[in-house]
């Protein structure tokens, strides 16, 4: 069984450089020149130093600057904190509540012992859902649908998936499957030449399910390890759209009846609330196995995550950290949460 987490042994000069090192995207042309070649990631910040910048992150470290008095104004301020940076009501109340009460009943020295807690129960409350994906020996292909609204970075994210398998030694083929979008196709066949990896495409408008399936069949038949499939940007209010994902899960059930093995559904880190109706109208229609939450760096609240821990307990597979095609990362509960609260905390463990 492939754990996208672990890397097979390598002896390259790459498998030498730091795990959290990043890649700057690369315009068009040089990609298309360098298709062939195997780009090593320079140094650049880890991930946490960019979940720090994030609208949460940052809002946690202006709170606790120092070492505030323990009172119910910084409870207050912290729940607000919370609220502001969508973690969600209903999971920013229990986290403040187990504080109040451990606070009153005088369990913490200081501010930074409050803090240390709320780091515990946050990773505890993302514990759950940092199961990273599997890939297991059998079936062949394992089939990934690739799902979301309009500009979430589906095709990007695609594109990054396929680079990390392919380091790890995995046959990928990619299947164009987004036929509404006039530059879909286009973008991925380059995401395909990046990475040197088979593209199964059809021209605009095609219809979507009959690309797909034509790809399943495509990748079975030259032994691919995996098959990841985009489909077209879409609200999850468009039922005739939902419609379309759930025509095309029956289209490869024709080929193979488990497919697809995976069902990813991409959201943006900005969305906010929203993201969980997202989620929630997308696994009704077509069965979401894993999410990826992408734009988490810069802007993102990041509170979002926890709000999705909290209601929906889809296991997170990866977060975006950037836009370089190393910047998408196994969710790692512990991680992501340091990333987030100041270094005081996320140092010291």
């Amino acid at each position: 069984m492939f754990k996208f987490w672990k890397k097979k042994p390598e002896t390259s000069a790459e498998a030498l450089l730091p795990e959290d090192a990043m890649a700057t995207a690369l315009p068009e042309p040089v990609a298309r020149a360098a298709a062939t070649q195997e780009p090593a990631p320079p140094e650049s910040r880890g991930w946490r130093d960019r979940l720090r910048s994030s609208a949460l992150g940052r809002s946690v470290s202006a709170l606790f600057s120092g070492n505030p008095r323990l009172d119910e104004f910084l409870l207050e301020e912290l729940e607000t904190t919370l609220i502001a940076s969508d973690v969600g009501v209903t999971a920013s109340s229990e986290l403040i509540e187990d504080l109040r009460q451990r606070m009153e009943a005088r369990e913490f020295i200081d501010a930074n012992a409050l803090l240390a807690h709320l780091r515990l129960r946050m990773i505890a409350l993302l514990r759950p859902i940092e199961r990273p994906l599997e890939i297991p020996d059998h079936p062949r292909p394992f089939v990934l649908l690739v799902v979301g609204v309009n500009g979430v970075g589906k095709t990007t994210s695609i594109g990054k998936l396929a680079k990390w398998m392919k380091r790890e030694g995995l046959d990928v083929t990619l299947a164009a499957g987004d036929t509404f979008r006039a530059a879909a196709v286009e973008q991925l066949r380059t995401w395909g030449e990046r990475n040197d990896v088979t593209v199964v495409a059809q021209t605009s408008g095609a219809d979507s399910a009959s690309v797909i399936f034509d790809a399943l069949q495509a990748a079975k038949a030259r032994g691919a390890d995996v098959l990841i499939a985009d489909t077209a940007g879409r609200l999850h209010t468009q039922a005739g759209l939902m419609d379309e994902l759930a025509k095309i899960k029956r289209v490869l059930g024709k080929i193979d009846p488990s497919a697809p093995h995976e069902t990813l559904l991409v959201i943006d880190g900005n969305t906010g609330q929203n993201a969980v109706s997202q989620a929630r109208l997308f696994h009704q229609a077509v069965g979401v196995t894993g999410l990826i939450v992408t734009k988490l760096d810069g802007t993102a609240k990041g509170g979002v995550v926890f709000a999705l821990a909290r209601e929906l307990k889809i296991p997170i597979r990866f977060v975006g950290v950037g836009e370089g095609i190393f910047d998408l990362r196994n969710f790692d509960a512990e991680e992501f949460v340091d990333g987030l609260l100041p270094a005081v905390i996320g140092s010291s463990h």
